[in-house]
């Protein structure tokens, strides 16, 4: 199918963004002058280049994590540091570079990630030297690569999800006028029918302070409820659909790559490496409940995001230094970028993000 043609809406009509970390439209040439001279990566900023991308087929998902030896030798070397960021999630990995490690290497980095569910290596100056052809092989080896449907991308490389914040005071402002808050906690891609397992983050610029990424576990969020809880979520199906997303993106004046999907997933679904259960829910994609009415579906997905936003002893709030490479489990975790680098005055300080996601399995019932 043709890309449907898009068409402009003033700033003042168009409808307020429900995710303002990311930009939808293309910039001014005087606004793309200004973000080019700023940026220390200019080869990564957003270009909205008119490819179509069909339905991806199913497709045979191996998990490497599967293949690693429980004790990671390969990786974890003698002058490898791990520090924790909480004792329930997130790690520091100091004297790794990413960009020399073996298949062996990468299966037990795939394990370590499915443990600590976020991994974060500081400095890998050498492994952002790679450019963009060289990362996306590189995490193809984690699965296959998604294609973004709709925002700003590289040219030639569309798996690239580009996050660029900078200025953009008056969309700031709209934005802020009409919502309480920035964050929008989600599962990337949960939409497809095997949705991203792990993904990456790298940070190319950001302000001195602020701009966090807060992840929590889904995992410890199922545990924490009761049994007779647990045992009503095991059977429930949702529906995941980027319908809202591709609309949006149209009613901006957006570019759209891609057709509406929607695929019905296990509410709570098993975690392939470590046999743990996790609750797949989000506030960006979900459209429904099967089998649910409208307000029954409100009031347990509220409840279950309510669970989750709040439970501060199972999150791992991740603060930013540029050079930064995270990867983390999409399966057992929710994230939300906070948007707090910004003043009335001046706007939003430069913010520089690349994403690579990796599409792994279909999502595993309970009942499995």
């Amino acid at each position: 199918m043709a890309p449907t043609a898009t068409h402009d809406a003033s700033a003042e009509d168009a409808p307020i963004t429900y995710d303002i970390n990311i930009p939808y439209t293309k910039k001014s040439a005087e606004e793309e002058a200004r973000m080019m001279k700023g940026t220390p990566y200019p080869a990564y900023l957003p270009t909205w280049e008119k490819v179509w991308f069909d339905p991806l087929p199913k497709f045979d998902f191996s998990d490497p994590a599967l293949r690693a030896d429980p004790q990671k030798p390969t990786l974890l070397t003698e002058n490898v540091k791990l520090v924790d960021i909480t004792p329930r999630m997130g790690t520091m990995v100091e004297g790794i570079d990413l960009s020399t490690l073996s298949d062996t290497a990468k299966d037990e980095l795939a394990l370590l990630v499915s443990e600590r569910k976020v991994v974060a290596f500081p400095a890998q100056d050498n492994f952002l030297a790679l450019g963009p052809a060289a990362q996306q092989e590189w995490m193809n080896f984690f699965g296959k690569p998604n294609y973004q449907p709709v925002s700003g991308s590289l040219k030639g490389h569309p798996g690239f999800h580009i996050i660029h914040r900078d200025g953009n005071r008056d969309e700031l402002l709209r934005y802020f006028s009409q919502k309480t808050t920035s964050t929008l906690w989600h599962q990337d891609v949960s939409y497809e029918a095997q949705p991203p397992g792990y993904v990456m983050l790298g940070l190319l610029q950001g302000p001195k302070t602020g701009g966090d990424t807060v992840f929590a576990a889904t995992d410890e969020a199922y545990q924490r409820l009761s049994p007779n809880f647990r045992t009503m979520l095991d059977p429930i199906r949702a529906v995941h659909s980027s319908a809202n997303m591709i609309a949006h993106t149209r009613a901006v004046g957006g570019l759209v790559r891609k057709d509406p999907v929607q695929s019905v997933h296990p509410l709570v679904r098993v975690h392939p490496v470590t046999g743990n259960k996790c609750i797949f829910i989000n506030g960006e994609f979900i459209t429904g409940f099967k089998g649910f009415k409208d307000p029954e579906f409100k009031a347990l997905s509220d409840f279950l995001l309510n669970h989750i936003m709040t439970g501060h002893d199972f999150q791992a709030r991740f603060k930013w230094q540029p050079g930064t490479i995270v990867i983390f489990d999409n399966r057992s975790t929710l994230h939300t970028a906070v948007v707090d680098y910004f003043d009335e005055e001046h706007g939003a300080q430069p913010r520089h993000i690349f994403r690579l996601a990796a599409m792994a399995e279909a999502p595993i019932p309970v009942m499995n």
